[in-house]
């Protein structure tokens, strides 16, 4: 009896740890199967071009694809309401941006909640956009474009990568903070843009460096001024629009979040090893000649820095009556 009493509590403690370490099994084995990273905007653009290298980075160091989707329209809002409702279990993230900040203040009902509703993952870079123009504009820099704007009041189009997006959000600040009337003409991301920018049927455009610089070193395009507060760089002579229109600037992230109540130990894997690329100067360097700056933190301090932007962001939108249309 005391036998089959011992072989009973044996086997009694081994099935209470089992959830526990099965638990930790699915953490030590994710993924096993291919994950979707989910973008919320066309190919072409910053947030498909970071997309593309994190899922990358992803699946060199964990050992299984990282699908790259994109899924166009409303800012993001799109993509981000199918990561919401998708299942908590790591195997669909979203590449968040500053767009899931400014949302929540542009769209007045968007039916979610994103730092509710979301995980924050890992940060992966702040980037900076730049004010371009076609070369047919007789316009070498900020002061020069403004005045071409004022003498030609809603008759300038503007490039916008979609309502909510950095070139609309910078552009429409630009606008106010200028005193100048451009008219906007969104696209479903930047990609789709550049065509018309480059005909000439879209004469600015405050683009994502990560997609506009091959245009500018190719001389295809004009780059006036950064968004930045101080020059950069990547793009030397080239002043902030802050030197002229003074207060004017404009910087914005990317990163990775999931649906809320994804596994803790499923995001500080990818946390992990998300931070590790970005500590490699083959990464940094790579990011650093599209424009963007390696943002690495943790996932609580990301989700600290998401709370604090979207709520600066948010007076800046209300007080410049920027709304989706």
């Amino acid at each position: 009896m005391k036998l089959a009493r011992r072989k009973f509590l044996h086997l009694a403690a081994g099935a209470a740890a089992l959830p526990v370490f099965s638990r930790t099994a699915s953490a030590l084995d994710y993924p096993t199967r291919p994950v979707r990273l989910i973008v919320g905007y066309a190919p072409g653009g910053v947030a498909d071009i970071i997309g593309r290298i994190t899922g990358q980075m992803l699946a060199e160091r964990l050992g299984q694809q990282f699908i790259v989707e994109n899924h166009a329209g409303a800012g993001s809002n799109l993509a981000t309401v199918e990561v919401v409702r998708a299942q908590p279990d790591g195997y669909t993230l979203l590449g968040a941006t500053a767009s899931n900040s400014w949302n929540a203040a542009i769209y007045p009902n968007l039916g979610f909640d994103f730092i509710r509703d979301t995980s924050p993952v890992a940060s992966t870079v702040r980037s900076f956009n730049v004010m371009v123009v076609n070369p047919s504009v007789p316009a070498n820099n900020v002061a020069e474009f403004i005045a071409y704007a004022k003498s030609k009041p809603g008759k300038i189009n503007m490039g916008s990568a979609g309502p909510g997006s950095s070139p609309h959000l910078y552009g429409e600040l630009f606008k106010t903070m200028a005193g100048v009337e451009l008219l906007t003409v969104h696209y479903r991301g930047a990609g789709p843009a550049y065509p018309d920018m480059l005909s000439g049927r879209v004469e600015v455009m405050f683009s994502s460096v990560v997609s506009a610089i091959g245009y500018i070193r190719s001389g295809q395009l004009r780059a006036l001024a950064v968004t930045a507060a101080e020059p950069v760089a990547l793009l030397p002579g080239l002043p902030p629009i802050g030197e002229t229109v003074a207060g004017y600037e404009g910087t914005d992230w990317l990163g990775v979040v999931a649906p809320r109540n994804t596994p803790a130990d499923i995001i500080e894997r990818l946390n992990t090893a998300i931070n590790a690329a970005l500590a490699d100067p083959g990464t940094k360097a790579r990011l650093a000649d599209l424009g963007a700056e390696t943002f690495a933190t943790t996932p609580a301090r990301f989700g600290n820095y998401i709370a604090e932007y979207t709520q600066k962001w948010a007076k800046v939108i209300r007080a410049a009556n920027i709304k989706a249309e």
